[in-house]
């Protein structure tokens, strides 16, 4: 297993420490709808407080069974979020609106809800802009506290892979996971699709037998339940896509080599989680069955809990999360060239010669430390704030 310095193991970040003991590097108080036809009263609300963030998003109506679960699990968990310091929740009517609110409660941070029907849109702007500005002037004077680095919940997810992906950002992530995840750091990954061809060799980095089966049948039952059942002839150009094309992969199981190298060389995964669920085996690395698409995965890694996101990149992907810190890392050197304004992390050293991955994952872990202190990410400079609901099926 790669040897973390005693500087890094013993390395100290600023972040807010929540009422759960949860440790956060950024501090938003967030404007939640329930459901789509409540994002312009989040909107408005938003618009009236200065320091408010609102997430519009594209369901919540008429969801029922697993995917209405889900649904829950994604707003329940993006409210909690230690990146979320306070919460308004806004929803058409009062019983999922309340369902949402008390699962937030949970974390012991200031949450309310309101609802739209009897009141209307300008009532209830008007007391969800009260309550929001209260929360702004209870939150926005919280101190960041001395924490350790090994208290980051820090997801991965790649996009936009080329040929440089497999070789150098990538295994970038897998260093930094093998230097600092025995160390009691969280780490998630996911993309249940693009491990095909590749699944096999995922499998046997499961912890235990009863992991590895429970993986594979993830894996499996995605194939058989979206894959199979609604491709045409193939997954030409979705897997993998042009821009992987372009960046020379030309076969999924080429492009889920290279993916599987963020999880690194040693760290094994504890447990397979549903999409948006939270880790609950303490810390260690953890596969999140979720699709390939960025914004979703992202959304869905978010609302698991997870403060931190890495995103390395061949081709370029600009994805952005409106509460969690996207770090861009590429070993592309085309795209540092065209691209530098989406760059977090360069490692095109590596494809170079002229950096190790030993010193490619040091550098990823000084970025990782700098934005949790709260320096701001290039996706966060550029207004990226893609939020994107996972939806399994059509509503009732």
């Amino acid at each position: 297993m790669s040897q973390i310095s005693n500087s890094q193991s013993q390395r100290k970040v600023w972040a807010y420490r929540r009422e759960n003991g949860r440790v956060g590097v950024r501090n938003y108080v967030a404007i939640l709808p329930v459901d789509d036809i409540s994002n312009a009263a989040c909107e408005a609300v938003a618009n009236n407080i200065k320091g408010t963030i609102a997430l519009p998003h594209a369901y919540g109506r008429l969801q029922f069974g697993e995917d209405l679960d889900l649904h829950f699990r994604t707003m329940i968990g993006t409210g909690s979020n230690p990146n979320v310091a306070a919460c308004i929740v806004i929803g058409i009517e009062p019983g999922w609106t309340q369902r949402i609110v008390d699962g937030i409660a949970k974390t012991g941070k200031p949450v309310a809800g309101f609802w739209i029907e009897g009141n209307g849109d300008i009532a209830t702007v008007a007391a969800a802009s009260r309550k929001a500005k209260e929360f702004v002037h209870q939150t926005s004077g919280q101190v960041r506290v001395e924490c350790d680095i090994s208290e980051l919940w820090v997801a991965a997810k790649c996009g936009e892979s080329d040929t440089t992906t497999g070789l150098a950002s990538c295994p970038t992530v897998g260093n930094m996971y093998d230097k600092l995840i025995p160390h009691g750091l969280y780490g998630c990954f996911g993309e249940t699709s693009e491990l095909t061809g590749a699944e096999h060799l995922a499998a046997a980095r499961a912890a235990t037998p009863e992991i590895r089966d429970k993986f594979m049948k993830t894996w499996q039952a995605y194939q058989n339940d979206v894959i199979e059942a609604h491709k045409n002839s193939d997954l030409s150009e979705s897997q993998p896509t042009k821009g992987n094309i372009a960046g020379g992969l030309t076969t999924i199981e080429e492009k889920a080599l290279g993916n599987l190298e963020k999880i690194g060389k040693k760290v094994k995964f504890i447990d397979v989680l549903q999409p948006a669920e939270a880790p609950a085996q303490g810390p260690g690395l953890y596969f999140m069955d979720t699709s390939s698409a960025a914004a979703e995965c992202c959304t869905l890694q978010a609302a698991a809990g997870y403060v931190v996101h890495i995103f390395p990149t061949g081709q370029g992907n600009v994805i952005g999360n409106p509460i969690m810190p996207v770090i861009k890392v590429t070993g592309n050197p085309r795209t540092v060239r065209l691209m530098p304004e989406h760059v977090d992390v360069d490692v095109s050293g590596v494809v170079r010669r002229e950096m190790t991955i030993d010193q490619a994952g040091e550098a990823l872990i000084d970025c990782i430390a700098h934005t949790a202190n709260g320096r701001l990410t290039a996706a966060e400079a550029l207004g990226h704030v893609e939020f994107v609901m996972t939806k399994l099926y059509r509503s009732a």
